[in-house]
């Protein structure tokens, strides 16, 4: 690092101390941006009479819910986040380099982490549980960015960025190149930005492109996973193109702007799932079963199943 980063982290470390929660400090030092950037697209749609997409007790929930998602992250980061990571970075493997000619690719396998954390949240419904706050929003604008839940450090969003961790990056660099991929996202959450150039669009995350993932027309489901990057989906065959325009929220839509409703009613379903009598595999499966998933019908008694080929 430069004389003059050293020092400024040196700075920060020095008010906060040294196990700084570096995701937390650039996305609170990016907020007054994020505010002004809403105000701006705001602007650009009320001069186009474009202004559906701005439901005021909507937007309201969603800047309580990333205040209350800070909050919650720099509390978590202090009480377990920094020393789960400090252990896995006590235990690495190697000490890689972090200077000007190693932070970008370190930059794009912290996209890759992310990738696999942001399609597991799908796919997976305890992660899902958390971040099914983000996609429950129906107005397509910047303050649904901020539209986070504070279950993401209990469901446990850094365990897929550990493995960089382990393998000798410092959990600061970790955490502050999030940060930057977080912030970045920020601004492909609105409708006042069309298709950008064909080459833009083929690697980067763009508007369009995020629109998709947070459609719930049924070709947009669970597609479009990229924070920054594009084309992982691509490669992994999860991208899909902006051919309709969207609807946005979740199938099974919560209708709330409570806070609390909207933080914790996935959460609370899901454990009511699993603590509903029948066999435990089934049970429990509801924890890592896609979100969609449902128990099959119990056989009635004494219903004896078809007869295989074998017992004919």
């Amino acid at each position: 690092m430069t004389e003059w980063v050293q020092d400024w982290v040196g700075m920060i470390e020095a008010s906060l101390g040294p196990q700084v929660d570096w995701k937390q400090v650039v996305l609170i030092g990016m907020t007054p941006v994020f505010v002004l950037a809403f105000a701006l697209e705001w602007q650009v749609m009320r001069r186009r009479g474009q202004r559906t997409q701005f439901h005021w007790k909507e937007i309201a929930a969603n800047l309580s819910l990333g205040a209350s998602y800070q909050v919650f992250e720099v509390i978590a980061h202090g009480l377990f986040v920094a020393t789960a990571a400090a252990w896995f970075y006590r235990h690495r493997l190697f000490d890689l380099p972090v200077n000007g000619w190693t932070i970008l690719p370190i930059f794009v396998v912290v996209e890759f982490c992310y990738y696999w954390f942001h399609r597991t949240s799908h796919r997976v419904r305890w992660f899902w549980s958390a971040h099914v706050v983000h996609h429950s929003g129906e107005h397509m604008n910047f303050t649904m960015a901020m539209r986070q839940s504070l279950l993401y450090p209990l469901t446990g969003w850094w365990l897929f960025f550990m493995p960089l961790v382990l393998l000798g990056l410092p959990p600061g660099v970790v955490f502050f190149l999030y940060a930057v991929d977080l912030s970045y996202q920020y601004f492909v959450h609105t409708d006042a930005v069309g298709r950008l150039p064909s080459w833009i669009e083929y690697v980067f995350d763009t508007p369009a492109n995020h629109r998709v993932h947070h459609g719930r027309n049924p070709q947009y489901i669970d597609k479009n996973y990229g924070g920054v990057l594009i084309v992982f989906d691509r490669w992994f065959g999860t991208w899909e193109p902006e051919l309709e325009p969207e609807v946005y929220g979740i199938p099974r839509q919560v209708h709330s702007y409570n806070p609390l409703t909207l933080n914790f009613h996935e959460f609370i379903d899901m454990w009511k799932d699993v603590l509903r009598p029948g066999p435990l595999a089934l049970r429990l499966k509801h924890l890592w079963a896609p979100p969609e998933w449902v128990r099959p019908a119990p056989r009635p008694r004494g219903l004896r199943s078809a007869p295989t080929p074998a017992e004919r």
